[in-house]
């Protein structure tokens, strides 16, 4: 069985910078991601609020962020963690499947200190028609799935960043966007929904709910409903892409063997103190999984150097 320092759950924005800044300090560190590196940030086609990076793509970001991890010391595997409890020494026991590299061995590694940073995965509309058409014109990616639909009709759903953003990334693809929110106003920031409200290629719909998708083996049509007038409609479509908030992945800390284990708040995400310690100790959140009023990638970056920076101290204090 393999022991480290640190073991962080996550290689997003939150678990690279993480990564970078424990193998600084002189931890052994090893990531653990499940899907690919980079997490949500991959989503992102250009980067224009992150200091000192305008312009660059989040897979650019993502590559540069865990190359200065690795030269720092960090390894990297591909996996999931299934379990985590307290191992008797004052360490952690985690369990994991789904290697896809060799760099750890399967079944269990020990860890003085553990951060969770395992981010979020897109909310569904929870409409007919989404999950039976998804992959079939029913998209949560736009920078995945959008090339897909060259000047074809395309609905977004969503009023937040993510939305407005994915908007203005699809309109380069087709004239014809729709961007369907339910409320009168975006709940984007203001640069963000001015460059929709001012791009030709993208008709916002205010105070309209997509209620359905239809098609028999690739999305047809959409259902609305204009929440004003209560007018039901139904209109030729192409694609839908839904943006409509984000889903913790906080299973590891709520199914945690740890007394006391880590407290969720009533959304699913985990609670933290300033130095981004949840209520078992020695387990640290930090970015998207995170209670925060505010998510962005810089946010996410600045909570993985403060977890990290809060482990190190913690091991420390420990004597390692």
């Amino acid at each position: 069985m393999r022991t480290v320092d640190l073991l962080i759950v996550g290689a997003g924005p939150a678990g690279l910078s993480a990564a970078q800044y424990a193998a600084r300090s002189a931890l052994s560190v090893l990531v653990v991601e499940m899907a690919s590196v980079g997490g949500e940030m991959l989503n992102i086609d250009r980067l224009e609020n992150y200091p000192g990076r305008g312009g660059d793509s989040g897979e650019t970001l993502a590559g540069a962020m865990r190359a200065q991890a690795e030269e720092a010391g960090a390894e990297f595997v591909a996996g999931r963690v299934q379990s985590l409890a307290e191992n008797g020494a004052g360490g952690f026991t985690l369990g994991f499947d789904d290697y896809r590299e060799t760099a750890a061995s399967a079944g269990q590694i020990q860890a003085g200190a553990v951060i969770i940073a395992a981010g979020a995965g897109r909310k569904r509309l929870g409409v007919p028609g989404e999950a039976e058409l998804f992959g079939c014109g029913v998209s949560y990616c736009a920078t995945c799935d959008g090339p897909f639909f060259k000047n074809k009709k395309i609905f977004v759903v969503g009023g937040g960043d993510a939305a407005c953003d994915e908007a203005r990334l699809l309109s380069r693809i087709s004239p014809n966007v729709h961007l369907v929110h339910r409320r009168g106003v975006f709940r984007a920031q203001k640069a963000v929904a001015a460059r929709v409200l001012d791009n030709p290629a993208v008709r916002v719909r205010f105070d309209t709910a997509l209620t359905g998708i239809k098609g028999d083996q690739k999305v047809e049509a959409v259902l609305l409903e204009d929440l004003k007038s209560g007018k039901a409609s139904e209109e030729r479509a192409d694609a839908v892409f839904i943006f409509v908030g984000i889903v913790p992945r906080s299973e590891l800390a709520a199914s945690a063997a740890l007394k006391p284990c880590p407290v969720l708040d009533a959304a699913g995400f985990i609670v933290t103190d300033q130095c981004m310690a949840t209520a078992a100790t020695g387990i640290f959140a930090a970015g998207d999984v995170r209670s925060s009023p505010f998510r962005q990638v810089v946010t996410a970056a600045g909570d993985g150097a403060i977890a990290a920076h809060s482990a190190a101290k913690y091991l420390e204090d420990r004597g390692r």
